[in-house]
């Protein structure tokens, strides 16, 4: 019995692991409109390619704009963009945009 209880317990972790993997792209959607579709075309040279991107630079850089400690020229939009985000959603979105191919 307890071992039926801890193989459904791996699996609807598993499974909700999952979904938020699969979630990612469309959370993603909000960084498309600066970043590009593809995170390599950004519309404007200010915007940075991200695609590929290293992850713990990322983590790290959304982390600074969520805490307004990164105030760069940038701040004043990227603040409020991740100010809602946990730290899970922040993982997923990075983990995603890391794994982006650069060419």
């Amino acid at each position: 019995m307890k071992k039926m209880i801890m193989m459904a317990a791996a699996g609807m972790l598993l499974s909700s692991t999952m979904a938020i993997a699969a979630d990612a792209p469309a959370k993603a959607a909000t960084c498309n409109a600066c970043h590009g579709a593809d995170f390599k075309t950004s519309l404007m040279p200010i915007y940075p390619k991200l695609a590929g991107q290293n992850k713990e630079y990322l983590v790290s850089a959304i982390t600074a704009y969520k805490a307004g400690e990164r105030t760069g020229t940038n701040a004043g939009m990227m603040t409020p963009m991740v100010s809602s985000l946990t730290d899970a959603e922040i993982e997923e979105l990075v983990t995603y945009i890391a794994g982006l191919p650069v060419q």
